[in-house]
């Protein structure tokens, strides 16, 4: 298996299925982030950048499908007693239904259909946060997503998203066989490894986004998670 090299190949979330498969899934793929400790860069990003922020921050999450991380965001700052707004968007019409009907009553995260790069807020957006979400879009996809990141966003950005190395691709593969996940989950997890990311990659799109060297970080997070963030102020 050559990992050195993005493959682009098709996922189950690319391709029409009923509701229900698409909510079987992603309350699979919750338990995925879960054992995989999944949230934990974008909480510690956030923790680095706004732990101590006593103004209203105004989160979007692009690409949100079931909303696990915005709800993790919500109860992090809320211990926390952050004044977060959140909202998260994602293009299949599923995602709304699936995250309101996995969010409690008293939330308030806002849950929107349609394409980001279309979507105009009511307040101004502090920071773009995405998980999962990259590996989905072809490569100038990618650069038109960071360059419309450091357009829209006051704060910064973080891309949450897979590293492509052999023990995940091998150690998913596995590990989704014994939890006896979906069917679909179970053949897009691999897929999508596949489709993840070197730091490399990163250095590419940024260049061709116009965000200047040095300006980006990419880190590496164990078991399977290649992230990159921006702060700009």
């Amino acid at each position: 298996m050559n990992f050195e090299s993005r493959a682009y190949l098709s996922e189950w979330m690319d391709e029409p299925c009923s509701y229900e498969d698409f909510r079987a899934c992603l309350i699979d793929l919750e338990q995925v982030n879960r054992l995989t400790f999944a949230y934990r860069p974008t909480l510690d990003w956030l923790q680095s950048l706004i732990g101590q922020e006593k103004r209203a921050i105004h989160i979007v999450d692009v690409g949100c499908g079931g909303g696990d991380m915005l709800r993790m965001v919500e109860r992090w700052a809320a211990r926390r007693r952050i004044d977060v707004r959140l909202t998260g968007i994602d293009l299949n019409p599923y995602a709304a239904r699936a995250a309101a009907e996995r969010t409690s009553s008293k939330s308030k995260i806002a849950w929107v259909t349609g394409d980001a790069f279309s979507y105009e807020p009511e307040v101004p957006i502090d920071l773009v946060i995405s998980s999962l979400f990259t590996h989905h879009l072809p490569d100038d996809e990618i650069v038109r997503f960071l360059a419309w990141m450091e357009r829209v966003t006051q704060r910064g950005w973080f891309v949450n998203d897979l590293h492509r190395e052999p023990f995940p691709y091998y150690g998913f593969a596995l590990l989704a066989r014994v939890m006896r996940w979906h069917r679909f989950v179970q053949h897009d997890g691999p897929v999508s490894i596949r489709r993840g990311f070197r730091a490399d990659d990163w250095s590419s799109y940024l260049a061709a986004a116009g965000v200047g060297e040095g300006a980006a970080h990419t880190v590496t997070y164990r078991p399977a998670r290649l992230c990159v963030s921006r702060v700009k102020v």
